[in-house]
């Protein structure tokens, strides 16, 4: 009962109301393919691949019909013992032949016919009319002069020239000649009958004969017009596919190139290559859908490597006057400024072959002898920096802007590598770097100052050498490390400095995007007006089949087509990858309908023959037929009511249909889908019409039909053959069928082989075996000719005809299938590739310009956007020793900093934005809704506590936009000392890391309007510019180990939100002078102090892991204390 109640219940589920889905078959519709080719301007092209295809098909035809003629000449002069009266038959055929591979061969001149498309109709209109005539004058020949009333020879396999090989572009041009094909033979039967008494000549051409033939001429215009459309249908299918498969090709070679791009812009090749396979090996499993949709880079933990390079030279470059340059351009003026300047220098670089590290505002440093071992990585490092001091001073002149160049260079090891888990970037680290920076910043604008070290690399006579500056001798960093300094000008390589002048894009002619317009641009499609002379290229490597004939005319490369030949079998046209036959054969038929469409219509044409072929009433013929019928006609209404549902209803996409309704919908559905039931249906239409044509076997008198013959040539009279079928009529019917049994779409090729193969060895057996007698002395179509072989020429010629006719159609559409497998693979590869760079830009670019920068890349713009209220973090390790153990270790820290973003995601983002040594930087509000409208929907216990906090404080009304993007990233600051804590007390038992123990952070934050964009489209490097960036750096540096320091503009939005700030004093900052800081009110538990509540013992913190225990959250902490 149970199992009762389930199946029921799933029945009525599956057949409840529901709505029309005509999508998929809409696709397949002739009408929309064109209508798509059109609008893709691809019907030029598919007219010149469609000329190409017609000429593959004459490539079929020409062996066919040259196979058929021999094959007919072979049979009469072998079969025929009187061969002097059949010499004009071959005079006739021969001349048949001649006229029409004359004609026929105009069309392999391809660019003659693409240029006169016309010449292809005229040929073939001549070549049919001239085997029509030969036939027709065969014919009339013999009755007039030979006596011989004959039937005609051509007639079917004519119709199946027309519609199946003969190159007319028009479906209703074929039609039309076919038509006038067949109204030809129509009256040259019905001459014979207005003009002729003799009654054994009405037999041969006898009303009911001629009626006969009128439908069996209707149904192979049906099949020609069936297999016209659906070849079109076909061939504009497996276009637009190839359109679609070379535009993804193009698609995946850009992204392929893009990818590169982005990881060589910030990765040099062995840290990329691992990073790249291991996030498209993981992006490919599917149970890491999960994290591959949050778009972090976990996936890339394993090769956070770390490698030492023994002997490179270092340069720092820093631009003098920066500070003013930020504080006085607007936005747009500055990341172009930037973004010509740093271009210039990536250009320089790469012509030097110096690696660049990292932009740090105004700080731009690179590495000779990094990538590959240089022994010239001195002379090349200084060649740079002299090139990048001549580039800032055109760059000065060009736009008159106050601004020099300040550079150091010193050669030595340093480590190199990737550390952290988020927006990854590759650094370096190292005594001898922490040199080169000192050499900068104690060099002199417009010179190189290099060290001993590095001068002593050089060929000094190619240089002006100066002595080094009195500030260098001071300086306490390189005090520890005694060396002496020099400053170096020298001779410019201009080729640097024009290499780059050219490969930056001027900005003059440079678009400016911002945020906002970059988002009505999305989306928009490239023009499509005129085809690049790459697809061109390969819509002519399309392979069509056919027999590839060498002419010198048309001499095209085949290396396409022969490798697709390869791909199939010879006979049966089958895949040669089982498993790739196996999804050919299972794809869904969205063509079914016009096949059940055409059944139908042959049915008719069948059962109107074996009507009027039985001369009897019989009342199993009428039962058989009327099931036969009916069968066939549920299948056509079953097929076309979706259809007529949507001609109807179309327009209404949420019109609800009843059950019923959805009962054939999902019948149909089902058929389409399914290949065992498209096998069954196959073979339900091809026994309705044996069932049709066995009644014309059934009602036949054998003995009777022999008794009438023998007596009335006994006695002499014209006896009445009514007793038994007309020949012709049943060899009519079996060629309907044979025809039939090929031309349905969507079912196996070697199925329909086996079948048809069945089909003529039942033929030959009635023939010569059971019905012998009857067609045996029928009418023939060669004077002295047996009937009985001239029945079976006309089957196996249609066979034969048949055969070519679906190789070919076969060839293409499995070809095309092949294309779309293809398709498919490249679809999946690029989507990989696709999701590899998101991920990447992810990692070099905060998630909200991802998009932005992805829509402008390819448009050469630039983005840049103004927020009004942003803050930011620095955050330095302190007491932190730079060597290779260290450096295990402040990956680990770093990685446990950018897991802590995970829970900064709410309406307030916390991005991170580089890592420079054992600084940590990040900012608050950089997210574009910010600048927009506010969302008020929860994000959070952090908001939650916010909003707390407020109420506590009372209603407040502050004069800052967005305040809670201060206490959001104050938050985050304190979790940062928390995790660091955590991390100190579980190294503390280690003995290489005990200087670790008691490292400390130092914080500093600012807050206020700021200045963010995307410098360099080829190398993207985003960064944030203006006051509150300058002004964290200088709380950092002037704070104090433990303590977050932040700005008065920052203390009194903390103060709104009950936190208490500490008045410090005033604290002297460079280009500021003195100015008043606080520091955040942290007690020993690492909690906020309550401003409120600070007389009370306990305090309040608002952090995001306030409940959680710090020591379970670092599990890597804990690990590398356990090692």
């Amino acid at each position: 009962m149970g199992t009762y109640q389930y199946f029921s219940s799933s029945f009525r589920r599956k057949f409840r109301p529901c709505l029309l889905d005509y999508a998929d078959e809409l696709h397949w519709e002739l009408g929309y393919l064109k209508a798509k080719c059109k609008e893709l301007n691809l019907e030029e092209e598919y007219r010149k691949y469609q000329v190409r295809l017609m000429i593959s098909y004459l490539t079929v035809f020409y062996p066919l019909f040259l196979l058929v003629m021999l094959c007919l000449q072979l049979v009469t002069w072998t079969c025929v013992e009187n061969t002097e009266i059949n010499k004009m038959n071959l005079l006739f055929d021969g001349l048949s032949l001649i006229l029409v591979a004359s004609l026929m061969s105009v069309n392999f001149f391809e660019s003659f016919v693409l240029r006169h498309p016309w010449v292809m109709v005229l040929t073939s209109v001549l070549s049919v009319l001239a085997v029509v005539f030969c036939d027709l004058m065969q014919n009339t020949y013999h009755y007039y002069i030979s006596h011989w009333p004959l039937n005609t020879t051509f007639d079917v396999f004519v119709l199946c020239m027309i519609y199946m090989f003969l190159p007319i572009p028009s479906i209703r041009g074929a039609a039309l000649l076919a038509t006038s094909v067949s109204l030809i033979y129509v009256a040259y039967f019905m001459h014979f009958l207005a003009f002729t008494s003799k009654r054994f000549l009405r037999r041969v051409y006898g009303i009911d004969v001629v009626s006969v033939d009128i439908f069996q001429y209707l149904g192979f215009n049906m099949m020609g017009i069936f297999f016209r459309i659906m070849n079109d249908t076909m061939v504009r299918a497996s276009f637009l596919d190839r359109h679609q498969f070379m535009k993804e090709e193009r698609w995946l070679r850009h992204a392929l190139g893009q990818e590169s791009m982005l990881l060589d812009s910030v990765l040099p090749p062995q840290i990329a290559k691992p990073i790249q396979s291991s996030i498209k090996h993981r992006i490919m499993q599917p149970e890491n859908e999960f994290e591959r949709k949050s778009l972090g880079v976990s996936s890339t933990e394993y090769f956070m490597a770390i490698q030492i390079h023994p002997d490179v030279s270092i340069l720092y470059a820093d631009v003098v006057n920066y500070t003013h340059l930020t504080t006085t351009l607007a936005v747009d003026k500055l990341v172009k400024v930037l973004h010509d300047l740093y271009g210039r220098f990536d250009m320089a670089a790469s012509h030097f072959k110096v690696q660049r590290i990292k932009f740090l505002g105004d700080c731009y440093y690179c590495v000779a002898g990094l990538v590959e071992a240089d022994p010239d990585h001195a002379t090349k490092a200084v060649s740079l920096g002299i090139s990048m001091i001549a580039n800032i001073q055109e760059v000065r002149i060009e736009r008159a802007l106050e601004i020099d160049m300040r550079i150091g260079v010193h050669s030595g090891s340093l480590f190199a590598g990737v550390i952290g888990e988020a927006k990854l970037q590759f650094d370096i680290w190292g005594a001898d770097v922490d040199i080169a920076n000192r050499l900068e910043a104690t060099g002199k604008p417009g010179y190189v100052h290099v060290s001993g070290r590095t001068l002593s690399n050089l060929n000094a006579d190619e240089y002006i050498i100066f002595p080094g500056t009195e500030k260098a001798q001071r300086d306490s960093m390189l005090q520890k490390h005694p060396m002496g300094t020099y400053l170096i000008r020298g001779h410019v390589q201009r080729e640097s400095v024009r290499s780059t002048l050219h490969g930056v894009q001027s900005h003059v002619n440079l678009d400016f995007m911002t945020l906002q317009t970059s988002r009505s641009t999305r989306g928009e499609t490239a023009n499509t007006d005129s085809m690049s002379d790459e697809l061109r290229e390969e819509f002519n490597k399309m392979p069509v089949g056919g027999f590839h004939f060498r002419f010198p005319c048309c001499r095209r490369d085949r290396n396409e087509s022969e490798k697709s030949e390869r791909v199939v079998g010879t006979y049966c046209v089958a895949f040669k990858d089982s498993s790739l036959e196996w999804s050919y054969l299972h794809q869904p038929d969205f063509v079914f309908k016009y096949s059940t469409l055409l059944a139908w219509g042959i049915g008719c044409c069948l059962l109107y023959i074996q009507i009027v072929t039985n001369k009897s009433l019989c009342k199993t013929c009428i039962v058989i037929d009327l099931c036969a019928f009916s069968i066939l006609t549920f299948l056509l209404c079953l097929s076309w009511y979706k259809k007529f549902c949507w001609w109807r209803f179309g327009h209404n996409d949420f019109k609800i249909y009843g059950k019923y309704s959805c009962m054939a919908f999902a019948l149909f559905e089902k058929i389409q889908h399914s290949f065992v039931l498209r096998i069954t249906v196959y073979m339900m239409t091809i026994f309705c019409y044996y069932m049709v044509i066995s009644m014309i076997l059934e009602t036949c008198d054998e003995d009777q039909y022999e008794l009438d013959y023998i007596e009335s040539r006994i006695y002499h009279y014209e006896a009445d053959f009514s007793s038994c079928f007309h020949p012709w009529a049943f060899t009519n019917m079996m060629a309907l069928i044979l025809g039939m049994s090929y031309t349905f779409a969507r079912i196996p090729f070697a199925l329909k082989t086996i079948i048809g193969t069945l089909e003529l060895i039942a033929y030959v057996l009635i023939v010569f075996f059971q019905y012998g007698f009857v067609f045996q002395h029928s009418a023939t179509t060669s004077p002295f000719l047996r009937a009985e072989i001239a029945h079976c020429c006309r089957v196996c010629m249609m066979l034969v005809t048949m055969y070519a006719k679906e190789r070919q159609t076969e060839f293409n559409t499995k070809i095309n299938y092949k294309l779309n497998v293809d398709l498919q693979n490249k679809q999946k590869a690029a989507d990989v590739t696709n999701q590899t760079i998101i991920i990447l830009l992810n990692n070099i670019l905060p998630a909200h310009v991802v998009e932005v920068y992805l829509s402008s890349v390819a448009k050469h713009e630039l983005y840049s956007e103004n927020y009004q209220m942003v803050s930011v973090m620095f955050a330095m390790l302190t007491n932190f020793q730079m060597n290779l153990p260290s450096l295990r270790v402040l990956n680990d820290i770093i990685t446990e900093f950018d897991r802590l973003l995970i829970n900064y995601k709410g309406e307030y983002v916390v991005e991170k934005i580089k890592v420079v040594g054992c600084t940590y930087m990040a900012a608050c509000g950089l997210d574009f809704k910010l600048a927009s409208k506010h969302r008020s929907t929860n994000y959070g216990s952090m908001l939650l506590e916010m909003q707390r906090s407020r109420s506590r404080s009372g209603t407040i009304k502050s004069e800052y936009k967005h305040p809670g993007v201060v206490i959001i990233l104050t938050s985050f600051a304190l979790d940062l000392m928390r995790t660091l804590s955590a991390c100190n007390k579980a190294y503390a038992g280690t003995p290489f890391d005990r200087a670790l123990a008691t490292g400390e952070i130092c914080i500093g934050i600012s807050s206020g309007e700021v200045m963010a964009g995307v410098v360099g489209a080829s190398q993207p490097h985003y960064d944030i510019w203006g006051n509150p960036v300058n002004m964290a750096s200088r709380m950092e540096s002037t704070g104090l180990p433990g303590h977050i320091q932040v700005t008065e503009e920052s203390a009194r939005i903390l103060e709104e939100f009950d936190i208490k700030c500490n008045f410090r004093g005033l604290t002297f900052v460079k280009g500021r002078g003195k100015i008043p800081t606080y520091f955040v009110g942290i007690d020993e538990n690492l909690k906020f102090v309550s401003a409120r509540l600070v007389h009370r013992a306990s305090s309040r913190r608002f952090s995001v892991i306030s409940s959680l225990d710090l020591f379970s959250q670092n599990p890597t902490c804990e690990e590398n204390k356990s090692q």
